[in-house]
């Protein structure tokens, strides 16, 4: 699953990405990396962006670049 199918209000762990790119390096940058836990905060009317919160602050994400990064289920 991607963080583009979470629905609002769920929470995942970071698995990893779909592809290693400039895009995802910046991502990893902002704190999006393996084994982080993230929570989608809520999402615009239309869908895009969508508002995730990890390691204690709020970070907005495309949906492009949402469906670049790929979760896990909490355990």
């Amino acid at each position: 699953m991607t963080l583009a199918e979470l629905k609002t209000g769920q929470k995942a762990v970071v698995s990893g990405f779909k592809e290693y790119s400039p895009l995802t390096q910046r991502i990893m940058q902002l704190g999006v990396l393996e084994d982080t836990v993230l929570e989608v905060l809520r999402r615009a009317p239309a869908g895009d962006p969508i508002e995730i919160r990890l390691l204690g602050y709020a970070l907005s994400l495309r949906q492009s670049e949402a469906s670049l990064i790929e979760l896990r289920d909490i355990r």
